[in-house]
């Protein structure tokens, strides 16, 4: 049975309609959160390659110093999406490395949350059986929607 296509329909408040009013620092921690959720099918897939998990160390350190340099972040994001280059093949452990480096490039562009949330998705959909993909997207989506409220309201406190 072939896999449903990968859709982002959801029936609540879009992530762009959050992510609008949610901080920079807040939407680096979502992104962290959501590729951290996958990026064990990359690694366990290539233990010897660090390139998505040194994304998201970047990433957290420029949340705890604020301290921000444009080529460490690009470097980063870059590694990481040239691990998920190497991977080749469209499968789950391409999207989590993409996930990273999406994760990464966030202290740059805020909007880059989404990109991670999104390709967090695309690794569940590609790592669960095509009778179950759709029901799995769903049940992470829902869990992306109510971590970023969750941690929304931490930033607001």
């Amino acid at each position: 049975m072939k896999k449903p296509k990968f859709s982002l329909r959801q029936q609540k408040e879009t992530f762009v309609e959050i992510v609008i009013k949610t901080d920079q620092e807040t939407l680096a921690a979502w992104a962290i959160d959501c590729t951290e959720r996958v990026l064990p099918y990359f690694e366990e897939e290539y233990p010897e390659d660090d390139r998505p998990r040194n994304a998201i160390e970047t990433l957290q350190t420029w949340i705890n110093t604020g301290v921000f340099r444009m080529a460490v972040i690009r470097k980063a994001s870059l590694a990481a999406h040239a691990a998920a280059r190497d991977v080749g093949e469209d499968n789950a452990a391409r999207s989590a490395a993409r996930s990273a480096g999406q994760a990464v490039a966030t202290a740059h562009v805020p909007t880059h949350s989404i990109g991670a949330a999104i390709y967090a998705l695309q690794a569940i959909h590609r790592a669960t059986d095509s009778s179950d993909a759709g029901a799995a997207v769903a049940k992470e989506r829902d869990w992306q929607y109510q971590r970023l409220l969750k941690l929304l309201d931490k930033s607001m406190m």
